[in-house]
């Protein structure tokens, strides 16, 4: 079968999303099947998006709201890139240090992200530090996996290889060893981005002055759906486009994949 072209997948991707933009305006608007009181109307929704774009929720306006949030994830991620490559690496290439290090790595991995939060909070605080302590240790956690997943399996053959050439060191690291597991380390900074976003929002639920976190707090203690939907799509369109971003720094790291 021949695959779809990309414009066909466009204009398909276009048409699903007005389709449910319709099926929203018919079930809250037009039958009325949807109470307006527990899940808003487009023209709510809207009205709640203009509010906060134009004017004044939960201390802030959205600009503001989202730049705090974006700018904890951004640091966040940073924060999980580190940890994560190096503990990956560690696990990987070093026996010493995958016994060391597996054994603490496989007990802490089961415990869910949120589970963090109220240790976070008793040790740092309602501060950023809080939050940014639970989005490196939970959004680490695929890039260990997925970077000692991408190391232990390069070809043995090539390593040899790159051995017998003098690559040794650094040199060996950057040319040799990342390279060949960039595929899954990718698939781990997508994971960990994903994370990234949703431990901020929930940290954010719990107590912070700005961020998409405080707005949905607001909207569900005022009991305002359009807000609440404004809110969850707001880190909807936040990650989308982070995850664009990523993706396109990817490309630039490896362009030899597309060759």
């Amino acid at each position: 079968m021949k695959p779809a072209s990309p414009l066909r997948l466009r204009m398909l991707g276009v048409g699903s999303a007005v389709a449910w933009l319709v099926l929203w305006w018919l079930a809250t608007d037009v039958t009325h099947w949807v109470d307006t009181a527990l899940f808003p109307d487009p023209s709510a929704f809207l009205e709640s998006l203009q509010q906060i774009a134009f004017g004044n929720y939960a201390g802030g306006d959205l600009l503001k709201h989202v730049a705090t949030s974006s700018w904890l994830v951004f640091r966040g991620f940073l924060l999980a890139v580190a940890i994560g490559l190096t503990l990956g690496l560690l696990i990987a290439l070093s026996a010493f240090w995958r016994d060391f290090l597996a054994p603490v790595f496989n007990f802490l991995r089961p415990v869910p992200p949120l589970a963090w939060i109220p240790l976070a909070l008793l040790w740092f605080g309602l501060g950023d530090n809080s939050k940014l302590f639970v989005m490196a240790l939970a959004a680490s956690i695929p890039l260990v996996i997925n970077t000692t997943t991408g190391v232990t399996q390069i070809d043995r053959t090539l390593l040899a290889a790159a051995r017998v050439n003098g690559a040794r060191g650094w040199n060996w690291l950057w040319h040799v060893i990342l390279p060949g597991a960039m595929p899954h380390i990718a698939i781990g900074l997508r994971l960990a981005l994903q994370t990234s976003w949703t431990v901020i929002v929930a940290a954010e639920l719990l107590g912070a002055i700005w961020g998409v976190g405080r707005v949905l707090t607001a909207a569900k203690d005022d009991v305002y759906p359009g807000m609440i939907v404004v809110g969850m799509a707001t880190v909807a369109v936040l990650g989308i486009a982070s995850s664009l971003l990523l993706d396109w720094v990817e490309s630039r790291l490896m362009r030899w994949r597309t060759r």
